[in-house]
């Protein structure tokens, strides 16, 4: 027998919030929605940016103890983390989580903390929105602080809104204008980020911030002269899997990624139909042994193998030992491997190295190609010969 009153969805609560809290204002809002159970668990996400403290001052007022998430992302300027600490002390704010990025991703993503130069993207969601998202896990609801006069897709946006049906986004402050902000500032005395007096409007990471000049739009500093205008935090279900945008260095220099056929791992190769096998490629921890692919050795177009840091060699002696078995196929080594190490790569057995954007970024291909003479560069080869 059906429900008689069955439980509405998130989209079902969020249009009857929006139509319910329609003429109330934000201090209203959050009152409401902060002390009343049936609302579930509630964390404010703050940045501590330039028009913060206005937020956070509302929510001192009613709750101390409602949590705060704060996502340092380790590019912040140090002037955000120092207003952050003090700030927090001075409200009385007694449950702020300071959230950074998994070390272990960016040890594997971003290991010299150059990926915001090649792929802007990906950088903030290593180091933003994959951290939010494990963050607000638990949490039924959360408070941002956009404002539609912020411009871009913002200028939309409702008070309430459905976040992928899994939890309600809260923008109290959607309806303010700029004025609104700074008399709420002045009217409670509350300090202001140290950035704002020298032309920051909006405060991010120091690499992609900028001062904005009269008449540019506050968020006009943020990724300047890029076509990105968000950091990807306020899109539902915007955690997605980085994509694999990576590029290929061989003796011909540069080229595009062609990862797209065959099989990601050696699992399964017995139960591979005839067509797979024609254009068969896998992926090989550095610690495979290589014998184990002699019944296949003739079929696999071709091998990637993983290179977790640059200083580990063992990828190096499984190519030469695939090599040594008859494989003649295409060997691609890939992940932590340097430009100088192109030449060890190339007389090993490797055709070709796949690195990231932000390698390649630092690493650009004039510096690869320098080592692309790698038979001239032979010194034991040539070190034999003239013996």
């Amino acid at each position: 027998m059906p429900l008689e009153n069955p439980i509405p969805s998130i989209s079902q609560r969020v249009t009857e919030l929006n139509n319910r809290h329609r003429n109330d204002d934000a201090t209203v809002v959050l009152r409401k929605v902060l002390r009343d159970p049936l609302s579930g668990p509630i964390a404010l996400v703050s940045s501590f940016g330039a028009e913060a403290v206005v937020l956070l001052h509302m929510v001192s007022e009613i709750d101390k103890a409602t949590p705060i998430i704060f996502i340092d992302t380790e590019m912040l300027f140090p002037q955000t983390l120092t207003y952050q600490r003090k700030l927090a002390e001075d409200l009385g704010l007694s449950d702020v989580r300071r959230i950074t990025p998994s070390r272990e991703a960016v040890f594997l993503r971003d290991p010299d903390n150059l990926m915001h130069l090649a792929d802007k993207n990906s950088c903030c969601a290593l180091r933003k929105t994959e951290p939010l998202e494990k963050a607000l896990a638990g949490f039924d609801v959360w408070i941002s602080g956009r404002k539609r006069f912020q411009g871009g897709v913002r200028a939309e946006m409702a008070l309430f809104e459905s976040e992928g049906d899994k939890r309600i986004k809260i923008n109290p402050l959607a309806h303010w204008t700029r004025e609104d902000v700074a008399d709420y500032i002045t009217a409670n005395n509350l300090p202001r980020h140290p950035l704002v007096k020298k032309g920051y409007p909006s405060i991010g990471c120091e690499p992609c911030t900028t001062p904005v000049s009269a008449g540019e739009e506050d968020r006009a500093g943020r990724w300047r002269d890029e076509e990105k205008t968000e950091c990807g935090i306020h899109f539902a279900n915007d955690v997605q899997p980085i994509p694999d945008e990576n590029i290929i260095v061989s003796d011909e220099g540069f080229a595009s990624d062609d990862w797209k056929r065959g099989y990601s791992s050696f699992e399964g190769l017995e139960a591979a139909t005839e067509t797979q096998k024609a254009a068969l490629a896998i992926d090989l921890p550095n610690d495979f042994e290589a014998a184990t692919l002699l019944p296949w050795i003739d079929q696999i177009d071709l091998i990637r193998i993983d290179f977790p840091v640059f200083s580990d060699g063992r990828g190096f002696s499984l190519a030469q030992r695939l090599r040594l078995l008859g494989y003649h196929g295409r060997l691609r080594a890939k992940g932590h491997v340097v430009a100088d190490q192109y030449a060890m790569a190339r007389r090993s057995g490797f055709d070709e190295v796949e690195i990231n954007k932000a390698l390649a970024a630092r690493q650009p291909e004039p510096q690869w190609m320098a080592r692309a003479d790698w038979q001239a560069r032979d010194y034991q080869q040539r070190f034999q010969q003239s013996a």
